[in-house]
């Protein structure tokens, strides 16, 4: 599973893959919006606290907050609804997203770092990045 760190102190993003299905244990059934400890990731990242933001499963369906299951479901779309552009004025469509609860068949996770620990990570919170557009 890929691992989509992002700190909005520095501007910076990392990711980071793990393979190792004892440490992806501790993420499952977890739910977006939720807090988890660093120390799940690895030594490096003791002293973090990370939010769960979201994902995409190994299809490509995003995670949707509020749809409570760990599978993937076909929701009824209409304006103003994300993941999906109405092409006419009040058209609806059905759309497939995954629910909002970390399961074994997501490929790609987003967490943000809301807590840094002690020791700054390389290319993560070592040195912020200067805005680019004001």
């Amino acid at each position: 599973m890929k691992i989509n760190i992002a700190a909005p102190t520095t501007g910076q993003q990392k990711v980071i893959e793990i393979d190792d299905e004892k440490r992806l244990q501790q993420l499952y059934e977890r739910r977006m919006a939720q807090e988890v400890d660093g120390s799940v990731l690895g030594d490096d990242f003791a002293g973090y606290v990370l939010r769960i933001s979201g994902g995409n499963d190994k299809q490509g369906f995003p995670m949707r907050q509020g749809v409570l299951t760990n599978s993937r479901v076909r929701l009824l779309c209409a304006k103003g609804a994300k993941a999906y552009r109405p092409r006419r004025a009040g058209e609806r469509k059905r759309k497939s997203v995954r629910g909002c609860i970390v399961g074994q068949d997501i490929a790609v996770l987003n967490l943000v770092v809301t807590q840094v620990g002690e020791n700054a990570i390389p290319g993560l919170t070592d040195e912020p990045v200067p805005r680019r557009l004001g």
